[in-house]
C-alpha cells in the first residue's frame, strides 16, 4: 500500500498516545468485497487529502450484527454488538463515519441500548461537513454533459431521513442531477436490505434489483450514483441484466474523489 493510502489503526494511535478526529468504520463489505474496497480506498484518499486525522479498528472490528438481527438471530447480533462496543468504548471513541448505511443505522440507533453511544455520520454527511469547513474542495470533475441519477439507500433515506447530503455533493459536480419517479421517501429498495443480500430470492415475477435498475436507466443516465455498497452491487447486477453496462454505477465517494482537489 502506498503512503498515500496508509491508514493507522486505533491500536497504533493509542500506542503513540494519539487520538483520531474520527473513527472510520469500514464495515464488512468495505473490507472484504473487491468492488466495495474501491469505495473504501476512494474515501481514504479524500480523508488524506482533507487532512483528517482518522483511524480504523482493523482486525479488532467485527460485523455490526445488522444482517444477523435482520435475519432474526438476535443472540448473534447482541454478541457482535457487545464485542464491538467493548472495543470502541475501550478506545474512548466518540465520532464514527461509515460509508455503509446499514452500519450507520445500527451504530447510530441500535448500539445505544447496549451501551454504545457515539456521534455517527454517513460518509456523505461527513464529506458535506468537510466542504462546509473548507477542508475539502471540489472542482467539478470530468462529468460535464453527463446525467447522474441518485438511488436513495433505505437505511440512509427512509430509515434516517437523510436525503439532502448526497444530493448536495452530487450538485458540486459538472453533471446534471436527475431523479427517478420513486425517489427520496418514495424510493424503492435495491433488493438487498433486511439481510436479503445473503439469501436466495423468494418466488415472484421478477428481481427487485432488476426493477430498480430499470427505473434508474429510465432517466437516461450516464452514471447511477449510490451511497451504499449493497446498493452498488445490486444496481450493478441490475444494469448488467438490462445490457446497459455502459452506464456506470459508482459510489458518491468515488465521484467526489475524482472531482476533488486532493
Amino acid at each position: 500500500m502506498s503512503d498515500r493510502l496508509k491508514v493507522l489503526t486505533m491500536a497504533e494511535m493509542a500506542a503513540n498516545g494519539e487520538k483520531p478526529e474520527v473513527l472510520f468504520w469500514v464495515g464488512c463489505a468495505g473490507s472484504f468485497d473487491d468492488r466495495a474496497r474501491k469505495i473504501t480506498k476512494a474515501f481514504v484518499r479524500i480523508l488524506h487529502g482533507a487532512r483528517v486525522k482518522f483511524a480504523v479498528l482493523g482486525v479488532e472490528a467485527s460485523c455490526t450484527g445488522d444482517p444477523a438481527r435482520r435475519a432474526g438471530n438476535e443472540f448473534l447480533f447482541q454478541m457482535q454488538a457487545l464485542q464491538n462496543i467493548g472495543t470502541l468504548n475501550g478506545y474512548g471513541v466518540e465520532r464514527i463515519v461509515t460509508a455503509c448505511p446499514h452500519c450507520f443505522n445500527t451504530l447510530k440507533n441500535e448500539y445505544p441500548e447496549l451501551g454504545g453511544n457515539y456521534q455517527v455520520m454517513h460518509h456523505t454527511q461527513f464529506l458535506n461537513a468537510l466542504l462546509a469547513e473548507g477542508r475539502l474542495k471540489v472542482k467539478g470533475g470530468s462529468f460535464k454533459g453527463k446525467r447522474i441519477v441518485f438511488h436513495d439507500p433505505c437505511y440512509l433515506g427512509r430509515g434516517n431521513g437523510e436525503y439532502e447530503a448526497p444530493r448536495e455533493l452530487l450538485e458540486r459536480l459538472d453533471g446534471e442531477l436527475v431523479e427517478m419517479k420513486r425517489s427520496r421517501a418514495r424510493g424503492l429498495c435495491c433488493g438487498a436490505g433486511g439481510a436479503q443480500m445473503f439469501k436466495e430470492a423468494e418466488p415472484g415475477n421478477g428481481e427487485v434489483n432488476h426493477e430498480r435498475a430499470g427505473e434508474a436507466l429510465g432517466t437516461d443516465p450516464g452514471i447511477i450514483a449510490a451511497g451504499c455498497p449493497f446498493c452498488n452491487t445490486m444496481l450493478t447486477d441490475g444494469v448488467k441484466h438490462h445490457n446497459k453496462e455502459q452506464v456506470l454505477v459508482k459510489d458518491i465517494a468515488e465521484l467526489i474523489a475524482e472531482a476533488a482537489d486532493l
